[in-house]
Order: C-alpha cells, then structure tokens, then sequence
C-alpha cells in the first residue's frame, strides 16, 4: 500500500530511541524526510540519523523549556520550508519507580509539577510552534503518542497516577484541536501499553515481561516498530478521514 508520504516532511519529537527513533525509521523508509528531536543524548541521536539516512535533521528539544521548540520548528523549515507531520512523542518520564506503599494525599505537590509541566505544557508550545508550519499544506497530520497508563485500572500506584494524568491531557488537547482544524490537519492519538523499549526492557525483570506476556490476549509486548506503524499510517495521506481517535497499540489488553 502507498502511504504518500514520498518527499513529506515529518518532524518526530522524541526521536534518539525507543519509539520515537523506529517512527522516525518507518517515515523515513516511506520515502519522508525527517527531522526529529532529542533532549541531551547525542551519540543516541547520532544512532537515529544514521538509520534514517542522509536526510536526517537532528533538533534539540526541552519539554521543560518551550522556547526551544520554537527554535527547533525554525530549523526544520530553514531545511525544507514546511511540515506536513507532527508527531509528539518527546516525554518526561517519572525520576524513579512508583512505589506502591505510598498514598495519594503523600505525594508531594513539586512532584505533580516536576511531571506535569514539561509533560502537558511541553505538548500545548510544541503544537504551538508547528501548527504555523503546517497551515496551508495538503494531508496535514498530528499524532500525539499517549500511554495505557492514561487508561487502565490497575492496582492504585500514585506515581503512575502522576504520569496517567500528564497522558490522559492529550486526549483534551485533541478534542480542541480537531473541533478548529476539521478537514485541514487531521488529528489522532496512539497509546501504546507495555512496549519492549531500552528502557522499560532495563526496568522490568524478565520474569515480570513473562507474566506480562501471558496476560496479553496476542501472547508477546509490543514492540517499538509496532507502534510506529500506526502512528505513520495515522500520519499518512493513507488517513484520510480518520480524526480525533484513539489507537491503543496493547496486544489486546
């Protein structure tokens, strides 16, 4: 299937690894140009554009500091004039483990702050910063990359609480979004579950993905490149009226 997305500028926050670095591939293997963003890492950045390929634009990116997205907007356009695709997959991620003994009305005010901020705010200047980029274009496209954890009814973990919330706020932003966009930029969110990146792969003992697995209805964790391949088709002009939707890319769960 032709997605149409040959010669499309695509601008993936979030990009040195995990998800964001295999959505930023699977664009660029669609014939896209791609530019994306990363935080401090740049021997990981580095990783990303050497899978993509020569057309790689690298960008720094602060959720905890709006003003750099401004800039990094700025430098995909020097490079290519527009944006056609916006994918916000750049996250602040909790500093430690929830831990599961501590109630809600124990979890320090900072600490709601510390995640909710660069995790809400960093999302609302992002699309800020694109949206004037994309204006005008032919198949504009938002994916905003959300969590399970925004959703499920699991055991009461506050520090997951804190994070939910920071996710589920997406879901707002798109409701706002697609009522003033309508046909021009279409607008959707993907919610992975447990995804098998570096990260949660660190975070998780072998035993505990095994259970994890068993309990899901496909029998294996989604892996990175799953999810971003539906936010690229999302993100295509082979979406063509699919709007203010949520794909849970969980393996059933």
């Amino acid at each position: 299937m032709d997605l149409g997305l040959a010669g499309k500028v695509v601008f993936v926050t979030g990009g040195s690894r995990g998800i964001g670095r295999a959505t930023a591939v699977a664009f660029a293997r669609e014939g896209a140009r791609v530019a994306f963003s990363y935080h401090s890492d740049k021997e990981e950045a580095g990783v990303t554009a050497a899978a993509i390929g020569a057309e790689a634009l690298a960008v720094r990116f602060d959720l905890a500091d709006p003003e750099s997205m401004g800039s990094a907007v700025a430098a995909v356009r020097e490079r290519w004039g527009g944006i056609d695709v916006f994918v916000a997959n750049a996250v602040r991620w909790p500093d430690s483990l929830p831990d599961p003994g501590r109630r809600f009305e124990d979890v320090p005010r900072q600490e709601w702050r510390d995640l909710l901020r660069p995790n809400v705010e960093g999302a609302i200047a992002g699309l800020q910063a694109v949206l004037p980029a994309m204006r005008g274009r032919p198949d504009g496209r938002i994916v905003l990359v959300s969590s399970d954890v925004a959703r499920h009814r699991g055991p009461g973990t506050p520090g997951l609480g804190i994070y939910g919330s920071s996710k589920a706020a997406l879901a707002g932003l798109a409701n706002g979004l697609i009522a003033e966009l309508g046909g021009d930029i279409l607008v959707n969110i993907v919610t992975p579950g447990f995804t098998v990146t570096e990260r949660n792969l660190a975070a998780m003992p072998q035993r505990l993905r095994d259970e994890r697995a068993a309990h899901t209805p496909t029998g294996r964790l989604s892996t990175p490149e799953d999810v971003a391949r539906a936010i690229v088709f999302l993100g295509s002009p082979a979406n063509g009226n699919i709007t203010g939707e949520v794909l849970n890319v969980t393996g059933g769960v």
